[in-house]
């Protein structure tokens, strides 16, 4: 198994966890559901993917399911790791960073007289709502 590595995939629960990004001191990952993605028939004897996204590929390991040698992620010639996978976590997270935008709500006044802030308010205090986002 890769040592370090910025990405882990484990296939068997559809994760895709990103080492570099913590929130609370915690790896985040996300479970993508797209069985059309994880049902790929070049994925059907991999067990989980360490990627260390370094341009050094011995840094990185395919883990098969049977008794077939982990591989560098050259060697097993599965495509491009970032259009595959960091583009279905950068867009889980995205949706993660706009609904937590949508739902850090803040009310002021007192009781019986609670006024929402605007929206200007809230860009003001949040920053503009996230649109895009890239792990690259």
């Amino acid at each position: 198994m890769a040592t370090n590595a910025n990405w882990t995939v484990v296939f068997e629960d559809k994760l895709i966890i990103n080492q570099s990004v913590k929130i609370d001191g915690h790896s985040v990952c996300y479970h993508i559901d797209d069985d059309s993605f994880w049902n790929d028939s070049k994925w059907s004897n991999i067990w989980a993917i360490q990627y260390k996204d370094d341009n050094l590929d011995y840094n990185d390991t395919v883990e098969f399911r049977d008794d077939t040698p982990h591989k560098t992620w050259n060697a097993a010639n599965l495509g491009d790791f970032h259009t595959q996978f960091v583009t279905k976590w950068d867009n889980a997270h995205l949706a993660r960073l706009q609904y937590d935008w949508d739902n850090d709500i803040k009310i002021t006044g007192e009781e019986g007289n609670f006024v929402k802030e605007t929206e200007a308010e809230k860009i003001a205090r949040l920053g503009a709502r996230p649109t895009s986002y890239s792990s690259s």
